[in-house]
């Protein structure tokens, strides 16, 4: 029998990619609010401003913070430009209040599902503009049809530019190999479980299997001492890595998403790890929200409070 947890996740990574269910959503004029209020417990806001305010209050409490402008799969040439242009005036803020941490992006977002050339156009822009700045940008990992082309974007900048990382999605059975290439590359990797639905041939799914997988990657960056961003939110994988000692090492940093156990990454900052926390802004949430909900079924409780007792949103973000 399917784990009902799992049935769950499925069906909320298949309705995420569904864009009649997404157009739906966005026009109505019911749904559109109420899920917005349970979104807002995972993204910042969907102005830019709301992404630095909020960077702004926890940086000053000690975090490390990544900003991005939530969204991908852009199909529309001056879409693009426009969503590479809002990354350049991210930048550029960030810049004049010296800010002087991560941006984090999706190619499909800024040209990819156009055509390669064209993400890696936009990108050598705003990776340029973030080294003028002292400003690290973060490649996201994307589905398992896009890894060739991300990891190749990847590699042709960071030739040209060392402030640009990438990530890399611990369920896939590649990435074994594909870190032992990206090792001898200057830059930082985050270390995702994966949160795309991919076929078990390619992938693995939750499991002891995957924690394990995800133990040994780690374990490969921390011996090549390779600056690492460890982003998960699997309680007992964390213990297991303190256990380790593995946060003790000065190129590793811990990093979760907003808005998901504050209490938790908290926790880690309060015994001296360096601790990183992601924080998303846009109108593009509604995917990000079913991610969220689907790598963590749990979630759905929280979204459901949220709809209806907007008022507590705020007390899951305390920092």
């Amino acid at each position: 029998m399917i784990n009902p947890k799992i049935q769950v996740s499925q069906a909320l990574k298949s309705i995420a990619r569904n864009e009649h269910i997404k157009s739906y959503i966005q026009q109505s004029n019911e749904l559109y609010p109420l899920l917005l209020q349970a979104a807002q417990r995972f993204v910042t806001g969907e102005n830019r401003q709301d992404g630095i305010v909020t960077a702004k209050e926890l940086l000053s409490r000690g975090y490390f913070i990544s900003l991005e402008y939530i969204g991908e799969n852009t199909t529309d040439l001056e879409e693009c430009r426009k969503v590479k242009d809002e990354f350049l005036n991210l930048i550029e803020e960030m810049g004049s209040l010296s800010m002087k941490q991560t941006v984090s992006l999706d190619l499909s977002h800024i040209g990819l599902s156009v055509d390669s050339e064209t993400a890696y156009i936009h990108l050598l822009e705003v990776v340029k503009k973030a080294q003028l700045y002292g400003i690290t940008l973060m490649i996201g990992m994307e589905e398992s049809s896009k890894t060739n082309d991300i990891l190749d974007i990847y590699k042709k900048t960071i030739e040209q530019y060392p402030n640009v990382g990438i990530t890399i999605q611990a369920h896939l059975f590649r990435s074994n190999n594909d870190i032992k290439e990206l090792i001898h590359y200057p830059g930082k990797i985050r270390l995702v479980k994966g949160a795309y639905q991919e076929s078990s041939d390619i992938a693995m799914s939750r499991s002891n299997e995957l924690n394990n997988h995800y133990l040994k990657l780690v374990k490969q960056l921390i011996d090549a001492n390779h600056p690492v961003s460890i982003a998960t939110h699997d309680e007992v994988l964390i213990q297991e890595m303190v256990h380790r000692q593995y946060l003790n090492h000065p190129n590793v940093e811990m990093e979760m998403l907003y808005g998901i156990r504050p209490d938790l990454i908290r926790d880690l900052k309060s015994k001296g790890y360096n601790c990183k926390i992601y924080l998303p802004y846009g109108k593009e949430w509604y995917l990000y929200l079913c991610h969220r909900i689907a790598e963590y079924p749990e979630n759905l409780y929280s979204v459901l409070t949220d709809m209806i007792n907007p008022s507590l949103t705020e007390r899951s973000k305390s920092y």
